[in-house]
């Protein structure tokens, strides 16, 4: 576990709805008396924690400038992993690997669900960009219902050098694009694999699906041109999971 500095009414709600005992300690602007202010308050004060009354600057600096509406919280979160960490867990796997990588993924929410369908079909953690990306967040938590605490969470720099040394780890790289030619559903998927999966607007960089090894798409038979990326995720993640165990 680590411990991060979470702002703002809203994220410091999730914490307390998700993990209370993982907070630690807050701070409040000791100028703002408004009623939703006053409500996280009491109840931070109901857990045995006693919001420090502070000066609006040093929440200005502990927010880094943002907007904090009047509170910080120190909590406890799932630690992130590193580049390095990776390359040791898939070193050490006794199994063929199963990854999820997300490029510039940036809504929790997508994160938080993509964490609960990695857990459930066995997936062996998930790989993100540590630029314009969703992090560990109380909402990801929340929504991902214990999964931040038992998939590991890898957060890398270059996703393309890593996806390189994951091909040279005899690990195949499956893009998810719409325009694809093949669908899930044509693909022999009982290798070591890697999914890759882009961002909610635009999908995968040019430079990402360069350094997959094909691509593959979700057959759409509605008026709707894609998934929520989480949604797609859960389709193809358990297409994969399907063949591992069939039979």
């Amino acid at each position: 576990m680590s411990t991060t500095q979470l702002f703002g009414i809203h994220a410091v709600q999730a914490a307390l709805e998700y993990s209370p005992q993982k907070i630690k300690q807050a701070w409040v602007d000791q100028q703002r008396q408004d009623a939703r202010l006053k409500q996280v308050s009491d109840d931070l004060f109901a857990l045995g924690i006693r919001p420090e009354k502070t000066e609006r600057k040093k929440l200005d600096r502990m927010a880094d400038g943002k907007n904090h509406q009047g509170i910080v919280v120190a909590v406890e979160l799932p630690a992130m992993h590193s580049e390095d960490q990776l390359k040791q867990a898939v070193e050490a796997l006794a199994e063929p690997a199963f990854y999820l990588v997300l490029d510039q993924v940036q809504d929790p929410h997508n994160l938080g669900a993509c964490l609960r369908t990695a857990d459930a079909v066995g997936a062996h953690g998930i790989i993100l960009t540590k630029d314009n990306a969703a992090g560990i967040t109380p909402t990801v938590c929340k929504v991902a219902s214990g999964a931040a605490e038992t998939v590991p969470v890898y957060q890398v720099t270059n996703l393309a050098r890593v996806l390189r040394w994951l091909k040279e780890q005899n690990i195949w790289i499956m893009g998810a694009a719409g325009e694809a030619e093949q669908t899930i559903y044509d693909m022999k998927l009982d290798m070591p694999l890697a999914l890759v999966m882009g961002t909610e607007g635009t999908g995968m960089r040019h430079l990402t699906r360069q350094h997959c090894d094909f691509l593959v798409k979700i057959p759409m038979a509605g008026q709707v041109e894609s998934l929520n990326v989480s949604v797609a995720a859960g389709v193809m993640l358990y297409e994969v999971f399907r063949q591992k165990h069939a039979g």
